[in-house]
């Protein structure tokens, strides 16, 4: 089998020069219709507290010591991949090609992203709940580490907690759910030891009979619904990243607004 090509931060910033994005979404017009997400502030991204934000289909946290650069890098990162996947693979259903056009475009900007295979969840009882599968999931990558466990949970249990039509939940859910089908990632970064980054990723394909509704916190039952995860920790090239970071968010301007809110402090 062939070794891929080495990453650099010049083939990077090609890529991400290059990277083909959907159109941006409407902006609100005078007596026009609304736009497709309202704009949102700018996050406020502080190093020495743990953060999250949701950025369109994905849950991202960081945990104290993550500088507010890399904070705002890797969420530029996670949109870019996942504008990419959408213009690539248009079609919702099409699960499994979207998150390779995802995982390759993560990959092309300093994400090493190793393993991408899917597995499928098996629920033990007769009800299944992707909250509780979700925490399944992060407890076998991340028990080794109960602080980034204890972030991801206390990010999950946030969201929990807000309204339905809160715009948090409104944006996850309209970037997520198709029908029967849906696609999400919850990601939790932290510094190394040596002062680089890592990310626990978390991918999820979910399918069920009936239509979803409320996709992180859906129930139904087990026998009617398949989850497949793939989990994996992911270093950070962080020469390769912070070498696109200005191209980035030009590349990014217009879309950032709309796909990306920052969850209250927790």
């Amino acid at each position: 089998m062939p070794r891929s090509p080495r990453v650099t931060a010049a083939s990077a910033l090609k890529f991400v020069e290059t990277a083909e994005l959907p159109r941006r979404p409407a902006t609100r017009r005078r007596g026009g219709a609304t736009p497709a997400a309202a704009p949102a502030p700018a996050p406020v991204l502080d190093e020495t507290r743990a953060q999250a934000a949701v950025v369109g289909g994905e849950l991202l946290s960081f945990a104290p010591g993550v500088g507010a650069d890399w904070r705002q890098d890797l969420m530029h990162s996670s949109l870019l991949a996942q504008l990419v996947a959408r213009r690539k693979v248009p079609d919702a259903e099409r699960l499994f090609d979207w998150y390779d056009a995802y995982f390759d475009t993560l990959a092309q900007i300093g994400w090493a992203v190793h393993d991408r295979s899917f597995s499928v969840y098996v629920e033990s009882g007769q009800r299944f709940s992707a909250h509780e599968a979700i925490l399944k999931v992060a407890a076998t990558l991340l028990g080794p580490a109960p602080a980034t466990l204890a972030l991801v949970t206390s990010t999950l249990e946030a969201l929990r907690g807000m309204e339905a039509d809160s715009p948090w939940m409104t944006l996850f859910d309209r970037e997520t759910r198709h029908a029967r089908s849906a696609r999400f990632q919850v990601g939790a970064v932290e510094p190394t030891a040596g002062g680089a980054l890592e990310v626990a990723l978390m991918a999820f394909a979910l399918e069920a009979r009936s239509t979803l509704t409320q996709v992180l916190f859906f129930k139904g039952v087990a026998s009617d619904v398949t989850l497949r995860h793939s989990a994996a920790r992911v270093a950070i090239d962080t020469g390769v990243l912070a070498g696109v970071r200005d191209a980035l968010r030009a590349k990014l301007v217009g879309h950032a607004n709309a796909f990306v809110r920052q969850l209250p402090d927790f």
